[in-house]
């Protein structure tokens, strides 16, 4: 059992280098400075992008995760599409710094970020089959800390091995845009190699599901039946409703922290890569932090407090244009950003009732998932229509408070 907690703990380590680097520092910056037409137009075509892959998203985990339940077989779909995201992260290298590229660009990033969020459903669904009831809030943070470790590591080793090394490795032409382009090959090469320890430790629960054909036939009708079971006004509706607001906020905020930093506050790529080593810092030490007091106090706590402090953090950071202010209220906010997301798989783990855990997960991956396009299109929408990043980015606060607002009315979980 030790081995399979290490394993499941080191899958968010090997793929949190996707976000960190592709998403929200790295590519994400380079395209809208140097692929793009213009910062702004970048800005709105990448929110699109992400829209894109959230609808995707959105179509597809439901049900492959009812699939997934019926057959038992989690593990097999978390390697399939940790596969598809490396393979679309490592074919950013044959994107150049021009225009005629936006297109590949935008394209392999939507692809990998839906391999991202669809192997996720299946690995948060197996955290109750390798923690322990009563450390299951533990185990839950120490991931996420740990994964933003790993994405630290991550963008060091981009930082200091590629972006800002002179002379660049391997002969690469910065000019080019083959260090950046050479990061996102990084990145494929280091989720494949820190996921094997997952896909050899880590297995399903015995006894679980059948074969893979009726499983397919049956996914659908069982789905449905699991959304009837839980109408809107029940507990765990009001959860899944809320976490689907402010997860829509989270997802949107780490697809454009690097952007908003970038083209707002004029940091060159280098400094926001600072920055994102900083932010993981505070961030890491916040999820380890947050497992012990989601076992202590509940994950309701955790995620109410985290959330409400991420939004009035956020307006701050909307409002403020002092580059000094923006470092200092961007890493306090990092110390709230695992606790949201580490809480809430727990807070899902102890609502769902015991004979319909898988069901749940199911919905708690369709409430992350059915509308994930709706916070990068309204940013890309309103980033259009005034020009402005700040008024683009003002749009997350919506999602945050909303889904705050409506968690505060769900009864705290039993132990």
């Amino acid at each position: 059992m030790r081995k399979a907690v290490w394993g499941w703990c080191l899958y968010d380590w090997a793929n949190s280098a996707f976000p960190t680097v592709v998403q929200t520092f790295v590519i994400s910056t380079w395209f809208t400075q140097a692929v793009a037409e213009s910062k702004a137009s970048g800005t709105a075509q990448w929110g699109w992008a992400m829209a894109a892959s959230g609808l995707a998203i959105a179509l597809m985990s439901p049900f492959l995760g009812a699939v997934a339940d019926r057959s038992g077989r989690r593990t097999w779909w978390v390697a399939a599409f940790t596969a598809g995201m490396c393979l679309a992260t490592g074919l950013i290298w044959w994107v150049r710094p021009e225009p005629g590229s936006a297109l590949l660009c935008l394209v392999l990033v939507a692809v990998g970020t839906a391999c991202f969020e669809i192997a996720t459903v299946f690995y948060n669904a197996l955290l109750p089959a390798v923690a322990a009831p009563e450390r299951i809030g533990r185990i839950s943070g120490w991931a996420w800390g740990l994964g933003y470790v790993g994405g630290l590591a991550c963008l060091v080793a981009v930082l200091f091995g590629l972006i800002q090394a002179d002379p660049p490795p391997l002969g690469l032409d910065p000019a080019a845009g083959e260090t950046v382009r050479a990061a996102a090959v990084l990145v494929a090469v280091w989720m494949a190699v820190f996921s094997i320890p997952f896909l050899l430790w880590v297995k399903d629960p015995r006894g679980a599901g059948g074969g893979l054909g009726p499983a397919m036939r049956d996914a659908l009708p069982n789905l449905v039946r699991a959304v009837r079971r839980w109408p809107p006004a029940s507990k765990v509706g009001r959860f899944l409703l809320a976490r689907m607001l402010y997860t829509d906020g989270l997802n949107t905020l780490f697809a454009f922290g690097g952007v908003y930093a970038a083209g707002t506050f004029g940091m060159p790529l280098s400094q926001v890569i600072v920055f994102g080593i900083a932010l993981n810092v505070t961030a890491g030490i916040g999820a380890g932090v947050s497992g012990w007091l989601d076992d202590a106090f509940g994950p309701k706590a955790v995620v109410l407090g985290s959330v409400a402090a991420i939004s009035g953090i956020g307006l701050a950071l909307v409002l403020t244009e002092s580059v000094t202010l923006f470092w200092a209220l961007g890493l306090l906010l990092g110390a709230f950003l695992g606790p949201a997301q580490a809480a809430s798989r727990t807070y899902m783990a102890r609502i769902a009732p015991p004979q319909d855990l898988n069901a749940c997960f199911g919905l708690y991956a369709l409430s992350g998932k059915v509308t994930a396009f709706a916070g990068p299109a309204l940013l890309a929408i309103v980033t259009d229509a005034t020009q402005s990043q700040r008024w683009g980015m003002a749009t997350i606060l919506i999602f945050l408070t909303t889904g705050g607002l409506l968690l505060a009315t769900v009864p705290r979980p039993g132990r």
